[in-house]
């Protein structure tokens, strides 16, 4: 399928634009609904179906303009076993749902494939729905090249006017788009798929980001739960109301996690090879190494140390298995050797992820306008987390860690934002899964959602890494029981079957994991589960 934009059609007299200065008033206080999707399913390829759902723009006028939806589904293998349709959410803001069931659905356990629909969608202003684009790739690649892995004494003040740049690049090139893409927006879209596909209620499996559309759908449609596995939950309330107190926890997860790798790095210098005893302080020296003196990439790039922290904090997700694979490619990145996976510049398809993802939290969370309390979160961040949060923290816009600088300057409105409770009252047992060393979203996040919950359940993954579904065959065991016969773990149920480090390199990719980034390198931002089997 190719990228689609805006598309948008229905009643056009009134403008794309709408303030959000006064109470809102949704339809339900008007007594009108959204009129569900008609899916219209064809053929798309190994067995999968795609369609087009066309869902209000802005549900404060659910019958006026519409914005497209690109959905698939994989029917039951085993008709007689069916109970439904099961939503599969990859994370971040950014991911295409579409990709994530086209690229995971043959790694699900046996017992999902035969029982479940298995379905998904690109959400509303990701790949096929209307994708954002803010900085198109020329831009996003001169601001990358330009970011350094170790950012001088001045590097505050250039961050501020980048991230300034970024925000009206988003208003220019996407502007009658951005005050729809929030997630209470994206919520009431699966409320109507749901119904669309003839389910009753939502089975639902999220991760990461997906883990807090899932919150949201709870606590909007409390009574519409079958089953929500939420893997590497989110603190919402933190996330929405209080995001400099999300922000820290991810600086100091990520630092952590980074931390950890050196740690065992200097006590197993046979396997990981890279430090020469101090692998620390060799680190920090690369990066600073590297900006001086970047390595010129195959395609005619360059690689500095801002590159080297972003592949870090991305693959650093996979968990112990990847650490030999880190050693190795620290080691080339040594020697300035370019086949390094940890010295591949961002590309084109990192940029269609990270469009989306700094706008959408821009637009679900509320950060205090202070431009005093900004710089100190931002400095006070990349101290606390010294190896990779100075580049996160001083960079371009990109992922999670930095959204602080363009979402404090964000002038865009926030109609689509959900602001809690997030308790979901009412609502059928909810599974809220957590990794004790989650680099991406701490395990803290977890326990408080699981507290948040009126009916939450929380299981732990006694791990590095991110998410635990198709990483521990215990927890892929329990998330399958849930999601198929709605059976929730015990209270204080735990899993601690990670794969170890292995003693050498992997050539191919162990037991939950991809290694995907090692292997070939070409898709960027495709989300995926590990395969267990």
């Amino acid at each position: 399928m190719k990228l689609r934009r805006l598309r948008l059609a229905g009643a056009a007299a009134s403008a794309l634009a709408v303030a959000c200065t006064g109470p809102q008033v949704w339809a339900s206080e008007q007594h009108e609904t959204a009129p569900v999707p008609t899916l219209t399913w064809s053929d798309c390829q190994g067995g999968f179906e795609c369609a087009d759902a066309r869902v209000p723009l802005d549900y404060r006028e659910p019958q006026g303009r519409t914005i497209t939806l690109a959905v698939i589904r994989k029917k039951a293998a085993d008709p007689s076993k069916r109970k439904g349709t099961l939503f599969l959410q990859p994370g971040g803001p950014g991911n295409s749902g579409v990709d994530f069931v086209r690229g995971n659905y043959d790694d699900l356990p046996a017992a999902l494939r035969d029982d479940f629909d298995v379905f998904g969608y690109d959400v509303r202003g990701v790949g096929r729905s209307s994708q954002v684009v803010c900085w198109d790739d020329t831009t996003y690649t001169k601001a990358v090249t330009a970011a350094k892995g170790v950012p001088g004494p001045g590097a505050y003040k250039p961050a501020v006017q980048q991230a300034a740049d970024f925000d009206q690049a988003c208003q220019d090139n996407a502007g009658d788009l951005l005050p729809y893409v929030g997630t209470q927006y994206v919520a009431r879209d699966i409320d109507l798929l749901r119904q669309a596909l003839g389910e009753d209620r939502l089975t639902y499996y999220g991760r990461s980001f997906g883990s807090y559309i899932g919150t949201v759908y709870a606590a909007m449609f409390p009574d519409r739960v079958r089953a929500l596995a939420l893997d590497g939950a989110y603190d919402p309330e933190h996330y929405t109301s209080r995001p400099y107190a999300y922000d820290r926890p991810q600086y100091l997860a990520l630092d952590g996690a980074m931390g950890r790798f050196l740690d065992w790095c200097k006590a197993d210098q046979a396997t990981c090879g890279f430090g020469d005893g101090d692998p620390r302080a060799a680190f920090q020296k690369l990066k600073a190494d590297l900006d001086a003196n970047p390595v010129p990439t195959a395609n005619g790039g360059q690689a500095n140390g801002y590159t080297l922290v972003y592949r870090l904090m991305f693959n650093i997700n996979e968990g112990k298995v990847i650490w030999p694979s880190f050693g190795e490619a620290l080691r080339k990145a040594q020697q300035r050797d370019n086949t390094s996976f940890l010295l591949r510049p961002p590309s084109p398809a990192s940029y269609d992820f990270l469009n989306p993802n700094v706008v959408v939290e821009c637009v679900d969370k509320k950060y205090p306008t202070d431009r005093a309390l900004l710089r100190s979160q931002v400095t006070t961040n990349a101290k606390l987390a010294p190896l990779l949060g100075p580049a996160m923290a001083y960079g371009p816009p990109t992922y999670d860690h930095q959204h602080a600088t363009a979402c404090v300057q964000w002038k865009g409105e926030h109609v689509s934002r959900y602001g809690g409770s997030f308790r979901a009252k009412g609502s059928a047992p909810i599974l809220v899964i957590g990794n004790t060393g989650d680099p991406d979203t701490p395990y803290q996040d977890a326990v408080a959602l699981s507290r948040e919950l009126d009916n939450g359940r929380l299981l732990t993954f006694k791990a590095e890494g991110h998410t635990a579904f198709g990483r521990s065959a215990c927890a892929s065991d329990a998330i399958t029981s849930y999601l198929v016969d709605l059976k929730v773990p015990a209270r204080g149920a735990s899993c601690a079957d990670e794969t170890q480090p292995p003693s050498s390199t992997p050539t191919v990719a162990p037991p939950g994991t991809t290694l995907k980034e090692l292997r070939n390198g070409v898709s960027d931002r495709v989300d995926h589960i590990g395969s267990l089997r």
